[in-house]
């Protein structure tokens, strides 16, 4: 059968499904616009494409052979998976490979930002620094302090339990109770406002839905401590950018990290001229080992889709009972 990806992905998935089918790879490094990747599965049996791109119900109809979509990443709300389960098709993703490296990343902007270190960085090579000063960089302590986990899913659960070693008091909102949160880091499930008011870093790891875009405005920075944190590695219409830009402006918060942004990949160019945020190009899963592990899943995915098996990380399994 014939495939199209629509970007190249690492070469252990590439290899797996030439090893089956027949492939054609998006030879630019950017993303395809919808006509670009209508055109590119002209006859093509499989698609397999990344989160940044738009595959809506005119895609998926366009090509009547279309029998299997594989996401190169957790996340498909880029797909219309309606679309596709009315088709027939099934819908994958994967999930699971990507949640250390998440979860890591959120702790990497979290220290980033509490301890000023990309802002001390460039003060450094700008040939700023003089000497140990009493007044230097001060930024927050870390250890002991209350972190804020909104969803404790996968990588929210994860992301909680690598405070162990930071002694923290760890609350969290979700729609369930979280027994390895509250066993492992005596976690508390408590409300959103409650998170907000107490929270010294507050960490968002909640998919995009209609209830959670803008989860994060203006009420909500201001119910925020002055000195809390915010960072948000989950999806980027969650936060109301400009609201974030008056806050940090205002210094109503004393900081934020982001790795995903609203209107992406365009930015907020007022953010871009902030020093209390740091800006990272989406890249939470950005690790050899991830990104690797990530275009295999994708690939096995595929092929399992294209002999007619159900996917292990399939998200319509539904297609299936109506065959």
């Amino acid at each position: 059968m014939k495939i199209f990806v629509t970007r190249r992905i690492p070469e252990p998935g590439l290899k797996l499904l030439e090893k089956h089918h027949q492939m054609e790879v998006n030879p630019y490094d950017r993303v395809l616009t919808k006509e670009e990747i209508i055109q590119g599965i002209k006859g093509k049996d499989g698609l397999l494409c990344l989160l940044t791109d738009p595959i809506d119900a005119d895609v998926i109809n366009s090509e009547p052979k279309l029998k299997m979509i594989s996401s190169y990443a957790v996340g498909y709300n880029n797909i219309d998976v309606k679309a596709a389960t009315k088709r027939g098709i099934p819908v994958s993703n994967t999930p699971g490979v990507l949640t250390d490296a998440t979860s890591d990343m959120t702790w990497a902007l979290l220290f980033s930002v509490a301890r000023r270190i990309v802002e001390a960085d460039k003060f450094t090579r700008a040939g700023k620094f003089k000497g140990w000063g009493p007044m230097l960089m001060h930024g927050q302590d870390v250890t002991n302090k209350t972190l804020g986990v909104v969803g404790a899913g996968r990588i929210g659960t994860a992301f909680a339990l690598k405070s162990k070693g930071f002694n923290m008091n760890v609350l969290y909102v979700d729609e369930k109770k979280n027994e390895t949160l509250e066993k492992e880091v005596y976690a508390k499930k408590v409300t959103f406002d409650e998170i907000l008011k107490k929270s010294d870093f507050v960490s968002l790891h909640v998919p995009l839905m209609p209830s959670t875009h803008h989860l994060i405005g203006e009420k909500e920075l201001k119910m925020m401590k002055k000195d809390a944190i915010l960072i948000n590695t989950s999806r980027g219409p969650v936060v109301d950018e400009q609201a974030l830009v008056f806050a940090l402006k205002e210094k109503q918060i004393f900081g934020a990290g982001l790795d995903v942004y609203e209107h992406e990949p365009e930015i907020t160019e007022e953010l871009k001229k902030l020093d209390n945020i740091v800006l990272q190009p989406h890249s939470s899963s950005a690790t050899i080992e991830t990104r690797t592990k990530m275009a295999v899943m994708a690939a096995e995915n595929m092929v399992a889709g294209l002999k007619g098996e159900i996917p292990t990380n399939c998200v319509n399994k539904e297609v299936f009972k109506e065959r």
